[in-house]
C-alpha cells in the first residue's frame, strides 16, 4: 500500500477546498456578512493542513485499486469534515453532527437537510451549501485528475473509485484529457442553465445556487418552499436541465464529436427517457383531481419525476399528499436513479438493464439448457466481470439498506419515514415521504441515526465498495 501517495492526494484535496472556499468568502464580502469569517478560518485551516501534507512529494506516484478506494473514501470524509466547519464556527449549525450531515448531504449531492429554515442562513453560507453540490456532482478528484501529474493507471483507479456506474471508460486515450473534457461539458452546461434562468427574471444569486444544485443533481434550495415560489418558466428550465444532467456524459461527448446518432443509440439513455415519459404520463393522469388543469398536472408531474429520477430533490409541491399510485412511482424512481456517468445517484439505469438481461438469460437457459446466450448492451457483449460486479453490488445494496433501516428504527419513527429516509440518503435524493417529505426535514432523527444516514450518503455516492473497503481488515493489513 502506497501510504505516501494517499496522504499526498488528500493534501491536494485540502488545498483545492481552501481555494474553493474563497468563492463564498467573496460572497460574504459583497453582502458584508460577518459569517464570512468562519469561511476564511476554514480556508486557512485547509491550506495549512494541505501544505503540510504535500510538502514531501512521494517517491512513487503509482498506486493500484486498493489505494484508489482508500484515497477516494478518505478524501470525501476529510472534504466533508472541513466543509462542515463554517456552519459550526458561525453558530448557525452548532451541533457538529448536524453540520456534518448537512455538508455530506451537499458534497454527495443528496440534498437532505436538518435545517428547519434555510432562509435564516446568510448568503455566504447558502452559497457554500449549494456550491458543495456543484463540487461533488462531478467529483473533486476528477477535477484533481486534470491537475496532478500521475501515471495513467493511477488516474484510472481514482476515476473508477469516484465515478458513478457499473463501469468507467476513457473518452480519449489519456485519462487526464478525459477528466478535462468531462469538466468542460459540466461547466458549459452549468453556465447555459444560469443564462436561461436569468432570462426568466431570476436574481443572479438565486440563478447561481439553483444551477449548482441542478448541475450536481443535489437539490439544496435557498427558499423554505424549495422551488415552489418560482415561476412556471423557471420550473420548466430546471426540469429540462435536471433531466439533461441525469444523462451519461459520454453522450454529450459523442454529440460534440459529431456522432449524435451514436449518442441516441445508447440503450441506457433510451430507457432512461422512456421511463421518465411513462412516469410523467402516469402521474399526470393520477393527479388530475389535485391540480386545476391537465397542463398544471403535467408540469408538476414532470418536475417531480425529473427531480426524483435524477436524484436532485428540488420540490414544487408536497408530493407527500399525492395519491398512493403517484407516490409509489416516485419511490420506485428513487431506486432506479439516473444514467451511469452522470451526476445523478441511485442504482443507475444501466444496472437495472444488466439485471433484467441477466434474468432473461437465466430464464432462457432454464428452458433451453444447451442454449448459449450472451448479455449485450448497445450491441456489445457485457463482460462477465461487469455482470458479476453488478450482482455483488445489488447484494451489498440490499444488505446495507436493510441494516440501516434496522439501526435507525431505534428512533421510533414510522416505517414509511424510516424506509424513505434510507432510500433518500442511500440513493442521494434528498426528500422522502411522511416526516422526511418535501415539507419536512431530517432533524427529527437522533445523532446516532444521522451518523448512519451520513454513512449511507457516502456509500451511495461512492457506489458502496470504496467505503466498504475502509472497513475491511485486509485493506489495513497492507500498511
Amino acid at each position: 500500500m502506497n501510504y505516501s501517495i494517499i496522504v499526498y492526494v488528500i493534501g491536494w484535496i485540502l488545498n483545492v477546498e481552501a481555494v474553493l472556499l474563497l468563492l463564498p468568502c467573496t460572497v460574504a464580502v459583497i453582502y458584508r456578512e460577518p459569517s464570512g469569517t468562519s469561511l476564511a478560518i476554514t480556508a486557512v485551516a485547509c491550506l495549512v493542513l494541505g501544505l503540510l501534507l504535500v510538502r514531501k512529494k512521494p517517491k512513487s506516484e503509482i498506486f493500484y485499486a486498493a489505494e484508489g478506494f482508500v484515497t477516494v473514501s478518505l478524501s470525501w470524509v476529510v472534504l466533508s469534515v472541513m466543509g462542515a466547519m463554517p456552519f459550526v464556527i458561525s453558530g448557525y449549525i452548532p451541533n457538529p453532527v448536524d453540520a456534518l450531515f448537512e455538508t455530506v448531504s451537499g458534497f454527495t449531492t443528496t440534498g437532505a437537510s436538518i435545517l428547519t429554515s434555510v432562509e435564516a442562513l446568510p448568503n455566504c453560507l447558502l452559497f457554500w451549501r449549494s456550491f458543495t453540490h456543484w463540487i461533488g456532482g462531478m467529483g473533486v478528484l476528477v477535477f484533481l485528475l486534470c491537475l496532478l501529474p500521475m501515471a495513467g493507471g493511477s488516474r484510472m483507479n481514482l476515476m473508477k473509485a469516484e465515478s458513478p456506474g457499473p463501469s468507467v471508460s476513457r473518452l480519449v486515450p489519456k485519462v487526464q484529457t478525459t477528466a478535462k473534457i468531462l469538466y468542460e461539458i459540466y461547466i458549459v452546461m452549468t453556465v447555459t442553465e444560469i443564462v436561461f434562468l436569468l432570462l426568466g427574471g431570476m436574481p443572479f444569486f438565486d440563478a447561481l445556487t439553483t444551477a449548482f444544485g441542478t448541475a450536481g443533481t443535489g437539490g439544496f434550495g435557498i427558499k423554505n418552499d424549495s422551488f415552489a415560489g418560482y415561476s412556471p418558466y423557471l420550473q420548466n428550465v430546471v426540469t429540462v436541465f435536471m433531466i439533461l444532467f441525469g444523462i451519461n456524459f459520454n453522450a454529450y461527448f459523442f454529440i460534440i464529436m459529431g456522432k449524435a446518432k451514436q449518442a441516441f443509440e445508447m440503450e441506457e439513455i433510451r430507457t432512461y427517457l422512456l421511463v421518465i415519459a411513462a412516469s410523467i404520463a402516469a402521474i399526470t393522469w393520477d393527479t388530475l383531481g389535485i391540480f386545476q388543469s391537465v397542463g398544471a398536472a403535467f408540469q408538476q408531474a414532470a418536475f417531480q419525476v425529473g427531480s426524483i429520477v435524477t436524484t436532485t430533490g428540488f420540490a414544487t409541491t408536497d408530493f407527500n399528499k399525492w395519491p398512493q399510485a403517484s407516490r409509489t412511482i416516485l419511490v420506485m424512481l428513487m431506486f432506479m436513479g439516473a444514467c451511469a456517468g452522470s451526476t445523478g445517484g441511485g442504482m443507475k439505469v444501466s444496472r437495472f438493464l444488466i439485471l433484467i438481461k441477466t434474468v432473461k438469460k437465466e430464464l432462457i437457459q432454464l428452458v433451453h439448457p444447451n442454449a448459449v446466450k450472451k448479455i449485450k448492451m448497445d450491441g456489445k457483449l457485457i463482460e462477465h466481470e461487469v455482470v458479476r460486479a453488478t450482482n455483488v453490488y445489488c447484494v451489498a445494496y440490499v444488505l446495507i439498506f436493510a441494516f440501516s433501516m434496522l439501526l435507525i428504527a431505534v428512533d421510533e419513527q414510522t416505517l414509511v419515514t424510516n424506509f424513505t429516509a434510507v432510500a433518500a440518503t442511500f440513493n442521494n435524493i434528498g426528500p422522502g415521504l411522511d416526516v422526511v417529505g418535501p415539507s419536512g426535514n431530517f432533524s427529527v432523527f437522533s445523532n446516532f441515526s444521522k451518523l448512519i444516514l451520513i454513512f449511507d450518503m457516502l456509500a451511495g455516492r461512492l457506489e458502496i465498495f470504496p467505503i466498504l473497503v475502509m472497513f475491511s481488515r485486509e485493506t489495513w493489513r497492507k500498511f
